[in-house]
């Protein structure tokens, strides 16, 4: 991602194998890494049993706020895509016990959708959350 699309807000994909060692430590036992997107200097993590939000604080980012939300707790997801005279897309992930949503803008061309489909494949089915198991079996064999 160059500078200039990092300063606009726009979103890259992450190599996962970059971020293997700075995830290592918060992973728990049979949790792997599927696909992660940075938005600035922040991140958008998705493992085959959370989704990890990363706010990277401070001047040099060296300070960071993991924000871990199990995918069935996650209510409800939409995307406002880009308009003509809007650049960006926002896409906002309502958790529950949360009366506002979490939002993340992206530029007008970015991984909003890619990110949006791995929402839908990884936050369980309605019947399945009931239950309050909700594993995501395939979620790591997603490919995008």
């Amino acid at each position: 991602m160059g500078l200039l699309s990092g300063l606009m807000g726009h979103s890259s994909k992450a190599d996962i194998g970059k971020l293997q060692n700075e995830f290592a430590p918060i992973l728990v036992e049979g949790e792997q890494l599927v696909s992660a997107y940075r938005i600035l200097r922040d991140l958008i993590v998705f493992t085959n049993k959370r989704l990890i939000l990363v706010d990277k604080q401070g001047v040099t980012g060296s300070k960071a706020d993991y924000q871990t939300i199990p995918y069935a707790r996650i209510v409800r997801f939409s995307k406002e895509s880009a308009g003509i005279l809007d650049l960006d897309a926002e896409l906002k992930i309502w958790i529950v016990g949360q009366p506002q949503p979490i939002a993340k803008t992206f530029g007008k061309n970015d991984n909003v959708n890619e990110v949006y489909q791995l929402l839908s494949k990884a936050v369980p089915r309605i019947g399945l959350r009931q239950t309050g198991t909700a594993p995501c079996k395939n979620f790591s064999t997603v490919k995008i």
